[in-house]
């Protein structure tokens, strides 16, 4: 069992620069069609400072970690047994390229399921700008099977 003395464990905050060509390629990948994901011309006639960052976007920059293992490393999961069980985004105001992201990355619960066959851990991470200003709340929930 993941000890549930680490509800409420904070990992080092780190940041992320916002490159052009990632958020062009990822357009790309998603299939994204609104050039003012890919076009800083249309970006700037829709009102925005450069590309905007597509929502989802922000899970993959969550990705640059310095160890992007480091909560399943400190639990103990074998990440033969992890599956991905539930991500959410809660936004709060748009990031753009040339943005430094801060990423602030808390254990927020631990509990089990089916008499302990499954574990599930809840993972928050507040985002925020080089101005400090609050981008978005991450949520992401990993679940270890047992047995």
């Amino acid at each position: 069992m993941i000890d549930r003395q680490y509800i409420g464990h904070t990992m080092p905050p780190f940041e992320v620069l916002v490159e052009k060509g990632r958020l062009r390629f990822f357009a790309k990948a998603t299939g994204q069609t609104d050039l003012v994901y890919t076009d800083e011309a249309a970006a700037h006639a829709a009102g925005h400072p450069g590309l905007p960052v597509p929502p989802t976007f922000l899970f993959c920059l969550e990705m640059e970690s310095p160890d992007p293992a480091e909560i399943r490393n400190l639990l103990g999961m074998d990440y033969r047994k992890l599956l991905h069980g539930e991500q959410g985004f809660t936004f709060h105001r748009m990031a753009y390229a040339g943005d430094v992201l801060r990423f602030e990355q808390r254990i927020e619960d631990i509990y089990d399921k089916k008499g302990g066959a499954l574990e599930f851990v809840v993972r928050t991470t507040r985002v925020s700008n080089q101005r400090g200003e609050h981008v978005a709340d991450l949520r992401a929930v990993t679940v270890l099977r047992h047995g």
